[in-house]
């Protein structure tokens, strides 16, 4: 059996001498010390031998069996150096050329202007609360005391889904599931997406945010709601922003206001934005109709309240500068990085 060693450790060297990557060299070490390999089919035949030629010839297999392994290792240790030079080569960075420029991302100005409401009204006590894009008539207008027969509920307004459902004209439906769910005395807003069937110019979309708010409790007056509205604006244009109130009417309050400002853009000279009066509406407001506080659950013989929304693209365009709502909806990314740092803006 000692004439067979000397083939396999020739028939080894050159199998060692083609393993060019750390793969076939497993190959190789399966092949000739694997447990169906060379070396172990000389150890099974020992058992054939006598004991002499068992110790004799199991002596010349351990040796060469030592010697193929250490040649293994040592093409191992060689081979994987190797391959980790040509893995760095092949991925070499020059980390002394200057960086590619990399542009940081910045949020809508319709959600930093969100962000800054959410954050005067939390100061407030009041909570923040969201609903569903998709309402029912209820919601949208029944429980806001919307007569059957009220133009809104036309579909020359309204956008109807299939199954009677509709898109909300505002986020006014917050305030009665708000209701629903809370007991007086509530402080509450909720902000989001509105759809309307509109024309489109420099003021008006048809997909546009709003902010509506609630105050309820006993003793609620439009004293309390005038002070939260100039709370709110003196914080969001960090300035005393000139305004009126208008009387207007609106189904769910009674009686009802319009609140204007001056218009920022063109500082009351007239623009397309506040369509050359100088003033631009901001938000409808009011104190809140029985009506509406039976709906919510709550007994308007001993509870009182105040209600408001606003639409929040055009508070952002007199925040930003921004002189038509279209640039806010069409996905201009030229006009969205003017906003990477909120303080930061231009005319536009």
């Amino acid at each position: 059996m000692t004439d067979k060693l000397a083939p396999i450790a020739a028939a080894f060297q050159e199998a060692l001498s083609q393993a060019t990557h750390t793969k076939e060299l497993e190959a190789v070490k399966v092949r000739f010390l694997g447990k169906k390999g060379e070396i172990q089919a000389l150890l099974v035949g020992l058992k054939d031998l006598s004991g002499e030629e068992k110790a004799q010839v199991g002596k010349g297999i351990n040796e060469l069996k030592q010697s193929l392994t250490q040649e293994i290792a040592n093409a191992e240790a060689r081979l994987v150096a190797q391959e980790e030079q040509a893995a760095l080569a092949s991925s070499w960075i020059d980390v002394t050329l200057n960086p590619q420029g990399q542009e940081a991302g910045s949020l809508h100005p319709i959600t930093l202007v969100h962000q800054r409401l959410e954050e005067i009204f939390e100061a407030m006590g009041f909570l923040i609360l969201d609903g569903p894009h998709v309402e029912t008539d209820y919601y949208n207008f029944e429980a806001l005391n919307f007569d059957p027969h009220h133009p809104a509920r036309d579909m020359h307004d309204t956008f109807f889904t299939q199954g009677g459902r509709l898109l909300r004209t505002q986020t006014s439906p917050i305030q009665i599931r708000g209701m629903e769910r809370l007991k007086p005395p509530i402080r509450m807003v909720g902000t989001g997406k509105v759809f309307r069937c509109e024309r489109l110019d420099a003021s008006h979309e048809a997909c546009f945010h709003q902010i509506e708010g609630m105050m309820i409790d006993k003793g609620i007056n439009v004293g309390h709601l005038i002070h939260t509205m100039k709370v709110m604006l003196s914080e969001m244009f960090e300035k005393e922003v000139e305004v009126r109130l208008r009387p207007g009417y609106f189904p769910f309050v009674e009686p009802g206001y319009e609140l204007e400002i001056a218009c920022l853009l063109c500082g009351g000279k007239g623009c397309a934005a506040c369509k050359k009066l100088g003033w631009v509406e901001l938000l409808g407001c009011g104190m809140v109709h029985p009506n509406v506080l039976k709906a919510g659950g709550i007994d308007p013989t001993v509870y009182s309240g105040f209600a408001f929304g606003m639409g929040t693209d055009r508070l952002a365009m007199q925040r930003y500068q921004i002189n038509d709502i279209r640039h806010l909806h069409n996905g201009d990314l030229s006009f969205n990085r003017r906003f990477s740092t909120a303080s930061q803006y231009q005319v536009y």
